[in-house]
């Protein structure tokens, strides 16, 4: 299981987020395998230890796959969680108050931004969903 949060715009215009996992089905080689979901571009950043990003959206729908570095997002509400490496993110709060974000510990945030085609099917199964 891929653990994925994803974080929209609630229709108070403040940003919310549910936990969730990657939908995946059993493969060849007894691996777990996910559909395939058709991107648009991929990019690569990289925020030395220590960093931190106040108020603000995303600017395009995207993945978020953190690679490295440990960090606690933090919504206008005061609802926080946690993102490590190997966690995605699916930032779709694109309008609205946003999230911020800090840097926990000494790692740096390492991370590829995966913008998805819209209208994809994306594969985001909510904690508890039984389907």
């Amino acid at each position: 299981m891929i653990r994925c949060v994803r974080m929209w715009t609630g229709s108070d215009g403040d940003s919310l987020f549910e936990e969730g996992s990657i939908q995946m089905t059993e493969g060849a080689r007894g691996d777990f395998v996910g559909s395939p979901v058709e991107a648009v571009a991929v990019s690569f950043q990289e925020t030395r230890s220590g960093g931190s990003f106040e108020w603000h959206q995303d600017p395009v729908p995207r993945f978020v796959i953190t690679l490295s570095g440990t960090l606690e997002f933090e919504t206008k509400s005061g609802a926080t969680f946690t993102i490590r490496p190997g966690d995605v993110l699916l930032a779709q709060d694109n309008s609205g108050s946003g999230h911020k974000w800090r840097l926990i510990g000494e790692e740096p945030w390492c991370r590829a931004y995966v913008v998805y085609r819209e209208g994809a099917e994306l594969n985001f199964k909510p904690k508890g969903d039984a389907a």
